[in-house]
């Protein structure tokens, strides 16, 4: 990374640390699934650790397995560290038929593309001992007609398509030996939760059934799904929210007015951009003719800053485009830029450490011709999130009622700062197609932290000027030798 990219960085970190309320850090064990952001995977195409499971795997083809696996996952867990993420979701990691796990063949056994089972249970320990909680998926149907269920015969079983069954949730037979399973596969793997998938026209009591079953074995445990239900979820996807994110910001000057469905209460929400299962954002960017990275930016900022919980697919911080799958599914390079993935973990960190940024009061103050300003608020804290979707610069003035009193805002992505005027407003000018977040400081002539944090700065600088120069010397006096 060149120096100028570690100084932002450091920056910005410093500024987090010696500004944000610290009673906002919160505990592991003090989690809700409000206060999490998950970063969705296939193992498949991850990255690929070991070479010992890669039989008939064929990297040039999208539609084989291409050799992603957990010891993978656990080599490349740094990145996800990096970015902020607190949940990974492993994706369907049964023994499959294909290469993103869903045409399962057995509940009661790994792929073993993926790995082992001692494999698994390492990676899961890796995470937790990174303090995020790991889950994954289990198919409730279209899994495979050679499914040892099915096989055995002793289940009965609905015909579906491409060589797959669903099972006849009619049958008590049928809803026990799933349910049993769900819970054995959490237990057996120390999992923090499980997604089910292919929920279809399940019946809901049944659905409610199975959550009960996994809370009363593990109460901590979430139980998450990828469609609309009913049924008890911790949490499930909101679909007209995500639309109205990705009409919002694919192009410059886009109609935000979709944006105003965002309002509190917003927990039990799943939120997202990206889509493993649809179309990718960046396909809809690159079909509006738009330069991806900078409508990621936009988009991420207001992903994280909305009230729900987010989710962000791998392959997002590199704009991996797609209509369907498995062009939606390629490898993960990770030959990249890193601006996109710092970005992310800015955002995330702002997450992390500030309980009213995920939680808070959500306020739309301003939602006209591509500008939008929210307000984030509690009794500690008040944030101020502004995205210019223009190609003008655009800007508002924002009432100090609606601040507070001797106040000022400062960003924590540009460093902006803007001062209560002489009429009591706050004005908010945004250079076009940019996102800035402010924080309302106390205005008390000095600003301690910041102080601090610019010596900081200056110390770190210093500190790595004489690093490299004492390398410099190093290497000359080797070179003279």
């Amino acid at each position: 990374m060149k120096a100028k990219k570690w100084f932002g960085l450091i920056i910005t970190t410093l500024l987090l640390v010696t500004t944000l309320h610290p009673t906002g850090v919160f505990a592991k064990t003090e989690r809700t699934i409000e206060d999490e952001s998950i970063y969705d995977l296939l193992v498949d195409r991850y990255n690929n650790g070991v070479g010992s499971n890669d039989y008939n795997v064929d990297t040039q083809d999208l539609s084989a397995f291409n050799g992603g696996d957990f010891i993978g996952i656990e080599n490349r867990l740094q990145h996800i560290i990096d970015m902020g993420f607190t949940l990974i979701s492993l994706g369907p990691i049964f023994a499959t038929e294909s290469y993103d796990g869903s045409k399962v063949l057995d509940y009661s056994k790994l792929e073993p593309h993926f790995g082992t089972d001692k494999e698994l249970n390492e990676l899961i320990k890796n995470i937790h001992k990174n303090d995020m909680s790991v889950i994954a998926d289990f198919p409730l149907a279209g899994v495979s007609a050679n499914h040892v269920w099915a096989k055995e015969g002793t289940l009965k079983t609905i015909p579906a398509t491409d060589g797959t069954i669903d099972w006849d949730y009619s049958d008590v037979a049928v809803q026990q030996a799933v349910k049993e399973a769900i819970v054995k596969f959490v237990d057996t793997y120390k999992l923090d939760g499980i997604r089910l998938t292919k929920i279809g026209e399940i019946d809901t009591a049944f659905l409610n059934e199975v959550i009960e079953a996994v809370k009363q074995a593990n109460p901590q445990a979430y139980v998450l799904t990828n469609e609309v239900s009913d049924a008890n979820f911790d949490a499930v996807p909101n679909l007209d929210k995500m639309n109205a994110l990705r009409k919002s910001f694919a192009s410059f000057e886009a109609d935000t007015s979709p944006l105003s469905i965002f309002s509190n209460p917003a927990d039990k929400e799943l939120i997202q951009l990206d889509d493993l299962t649809g179309p990718r954002y960046t396909y809809d960017i690159v079909e509006s003719r738009m330069f991806p990275p900078t409508r990621w930016k936009l988009a991420a900022a207001a992903l994280f800053a909305m009230p729900g919980t987010p989710i962000m697919p791998y392959g997002t911080e590199i704009a991996v485009n797609g209509k369907s799958a498995p062009e939606s599914h390629q490898l993960m390079n990770y030959k990249i830029d890193q601006e996109l993935v710092e970005f992310i973990g800015g955002l995330n960190q702002l997450r992390n450490t500030s309980e009213t940024f995920r939680k808070g009061d959500f306020e739309i103050l301003h939602n006209e011709d591509g500008f939008s300003i929210f307000k984030r608020s509690s009794d500690e804290e008040t944030w101020i999130i502004a995205l210019n979707n223009t190609t003008q610069t655009s800007s508002f003035a924002i009432p100090k009622e609606v601040i507070g009193d001797n106040k000022k805002l400062r960003g924590v992505l540009d460093n902006d700062l803007i001062k209560e005027g002489k009429d009591g407003m706050f004005r908010v000018v945004l250079d076009r197609e940019v996102a800035e977040i402010y924080i309302a400081d106390e205005e008390t002539g000095y600003n301690i932290p910041y102080l601090i944090a610019s010596i900081s700065i200056y110390v770190l600088f210093f500190g790595f000027l004489f690093i490299v120069l004492k390398r410099a010397r190093k290497n000359k006096k080797a070179a003279a030798q």
